[in-house]
């Protein structure tokens, strides 16, 4: 780590900023006020990404303010003491290029992707929006109804809202089991001032990471970056500290059924994972591949190829800073739900027993060498990766790093692994039309 003059990048005199050099062509810096930047300059490109990441998801939020994270979001688009909100807007699409954002559990993100020729618009604007919202009443009464609407079409989405019933059955109705969009009561609950001081209290320089990646020059970005935060920077305050600790699971873990009279079946069955660092992770990710992370996983074969129970049936692992989740999904017929959660759950047991086979880690390790090396071929997804990975994992490991912790998985690890996660109490969330159906030996041990 080296102190640079920090002048020569746009910054008050006599400042100084911490700066190093990454993996491959990635540079990091950390500026007065302990705002992080970090770029990526990708060769052969004319584009570049820009993304700012907050660390305030709604994990951050209590239940009178569920959902305040996401609305802020939505806000922050409507403007600025210079921009209004189709000034903001127009801006970026007037070039060709794309403006958004979105929110998790743990943090959100606004980002735009530009001609290299935008760029530094691009950055103007996107600082603007983060660092200069108005969040006026009026603003806030009128994206309310919006919201509402966001709530009420991912409602019609039983696939999706699958997933949070699933959580809240493993997590219980805790700050991780909430719904990221909050609930039509806490959303109609929430106000201007409430709104605000998140705001005020959160999108703070120590909690942000910059993440730039495309056909850039290194200085150049941090001089933009440096007077478009101007206002902002200051002190010498750390980055903050990565999330961790150890997170304590909500006692009892069962069945919970969200009944609709909907044509498919849609389940998650599963239990609790791992958290975002711990090293069993990869091993983790090998398994979930082999059970149902393509056409030739073990669930897609015996569910849909052989049976024809599903259309979709999948596994996933959720990882937060301390704690997961991991399961199954699948959606189909009502009248087929018994048969297709007693597959699952044989093939979860078995796994759980016995592992997996030397040719199933062979395709499972390819498969994640190609989802990881297939993923970094825009500039969009190389900002993605630099700037979660510094703020949710305070480190970025190389390409290279990753495919080799990926090759080094062993059929013993994922036995160890599978042992451990899959032998744990079961939960179970349902979405169709049952109003008396007994769903309890579907997570019985």
């Amino acid at each position: 780590m080296t102190d640079t003059d920090a002048t020569r990048v746009g910054l008050v005199p006599d400042g100084t900023l911490r700066e190093e050099l990454l993996s491959g062509a990635v540079r990091r810096a950390v500026l007065p006020g302990g705002l992080r930047v970090l770029t990526e300059k990708v060769p052969g490109v004319r584009s570049v990404a820009i993304g700012i990441w907050v660390g305030a998801g709604s994990r951050d939020e209590s239940p009178l303010t569920a959902g305040c994270s996401h609305y802020l979001e939505h806000l922050l688009f409507k403007g600025t003491p210079t921009r209004d909100a189709l000034t903001i807007s127009s801006s970026i699409e007037a070039v060709g290029g794309e403006l958004n954002a979105f929110t998790t559990k743990e943090y959100t993100c606004y980002y735009a992707r530009v001609l290299d020729d935008d760029f530094a618009n691009a950055v103007d604007v996107v600082s603007d929006m983060v660092c200069h919202s108005l969040i006026t009443a009026d603003d806030v009464e009128a994206e309310r109804g919006v919201i509402l609407e966001e709530i009420a079409m991912h409602d019609d989405d039983p696939s999706d809202v699958v997933h949070d019933v699933f959580s809240s059955a493993v997590l219980g109705d805790t700050e991780l089991g909430r719904p990221v969009l909050g609930t039509v009561d806490s959303i109609e609950g929430l106000g201007r001032d409430t709104i605000a001081g998140y705001y005020r209290s959160r999108y703070t320089p120590s909690e942000m990471v910059v993440a730039i990646a495309g056909n850039i020059d290194h200085e150049r970005t941090l001089s933009l970056v440096a007077r478009a935060f101007a206002d902002r920077l200051g002190g010498t305050d750390s980055p903050a500290a990565v999330r961790g600790g150890s997170y304590t699971y909500p006692d009892g873990r069962g069945v919970v059924v969200s009944r609709r009279p909907t044509e498919q079946a849609n389940v998650v069955l599963g239990t609790v994972g791992m958290a975002r660092r711990d090293e069993r992770r990869f091993a983790l990710g090998i398994m979930s591949s082999a059970l149902g992370g393509g056409m030739s996983s073990r669930l897609f074969q015996e569910i849909r190829e052989k049976r024809g129970l599903a259309y979709s049936v999948y596994s996933f692992a959720s990882h937060f800073a301390d704690a997961g989740l991991f399961g199954v999904y699948a959606g189909c017929a009502p009248k087929r739900v018994d048969d297709v959660l007693e597959i699952c759950r044989e093939q979860l047991e078995l796994i759980a027993a016995s592992g997996i086979s030397g040719d199933e880690l062979a395709q499972a390790k390819g498969q994640s060498r190609g989802s990881l090396v297939l993923g970094m071929e825009d500039s969009g997804s190389r900002m993605s990766r630099i700037g979660k990975s510094e703020l949710m994992h305070g480190e970025l490991l190389s390409v290279d790093e990753v495919l080799a912790r990926v090759e080094a998985v062993t059929l013993d690890d994922i036995q160890t692994v599978a042992a451990e996660i899959l032998a744990q109490p079961l939960a179970l969330g349902v979405i169709g039309p049952f109003d008396d159906h007994d769903f309890a030996s579907a997570v019985a041990r």
